[in-house]
């Protein structure tokens, strides 16, 4: 571990190759850390969601205007777009935690079916001895990790997944986070023409029913509005065209459907805080 301002951590770090975006889960960054007597975070805000693994000490989560205390074998998640500020509470013992961040399409339904919600983004005494084990064993891969193999995805996967089922109650119902089979068909057409401009009302028409029921039923099973999800699409697309690509952006506006560069522009700063020429010189 390495010691910074308010802790003693480890960072690790990984890209995501083509095996894991089509899984639509992989995990982005994970690591350890011992906090120092002025440890606190935030205000924040992360493009992610991070499990955090509380192993020893006391920690205050502060989100939405509440404030809940987590010790030993509680675990909170930091859901994307969302403001959290965390720091220590006095404790007989040092807080030490682990992080696991994850991204893609199917973190925010399964950890919903593990009772992980931005509206209540902990949980209690939810670390039992398989989930300790499987995030341990999630982290020690990631930080054995020095370049992208698709063994290595496949392995990362299983072990993701593992942790996630330890995670889940025996009692949890599948009916609410199960995505019905024409819901799994409009992502794949979202997926297919977000970069076209088709709107909301076009994906209700392409699955047969009307757009407040479509949208109503889009959220409660994603997770997040259709609309919303339409525009995470074409900002991941425009991430990676700016990060990993040497096209203009004006050439990347008008590919992902933007009427001009001024709007796209516009769109991309409103989601990520930053314009797109920064996001080029300085990919995060």
């Amino acid at each position: 571990m390495q010691e910074y301002e308010y802790e003693y951590a480890e960072f690790i770090y990984y890209t995501p190759g083509y095996l894991d975006k089509e899984a639509q889960i992989w995990p982005v960054r994970a690591g350890r850390s011992i906090a120092k007597p002025n440890y606190r975070v935030g205000p924040k805000r992360i493009e992610c969601y991070s499990l955090h693994f509380v192993h020893e000490g006391t920690v205050r989560l502060e989100f939405d205007g509440k404030r809940v205390d987590l010790q030993k074998n509680d675990l909170f998640c930091l859901f994307p777009g969302r403001t959290y500020y965390y720091h220590l509470l006095p404790s007989d013992a040092p807080l030490r935690m682990s992080w696991l961040a994850l991204d893609g399409n199917r973190v925010g339904p399964l950890l919903e079916l593990a009772g992980l919600v931005p509206e209540s983004p902990f949980g209690r005494q939810m670390i039992s001895s398989r989930v300790e084990e499987s995030a341990e064993r999630v982290i020690d891969v990631l930080a054995g990790v020095e370049r992208w193999k698709p063994s290595v995805s496949l392995e990362l996967h299983g072990l993701v997944y593992g942790l996630l089922a330890g995670m889940v109650p025996d009692a949890a119902s599948a009916e609410p986070t199960e995505l019905a089979g024409w819901i799994h068909e409009c992502l794949d057409y979202m997926e297919l023409h977000a970069t076209e401009g088709i709107s909301v009302q076009q994906v209700a028409e392409f699955a047969g029913v009307h757009r407040s029921y479509f949208s109503n039923m889009f959220t409660s099973q994603v997770g997040m509005p259709p609309l919303k999800y339409l525009q995470r699409i074409r900002m991941d697309k425009a991430k990676r065209l700016l990060t990993e690509t040497d096209a203009t952006i004006t050439e990347i506006a008008l590919s992902l459907g933007y009427p001009n560069l001024y709007s796209f522009t516009r769109a991309f700063k409103i989601y990520f805080k930053v314009p797109p020429i920064t996001m080029r010189e300085n990919p995060c």
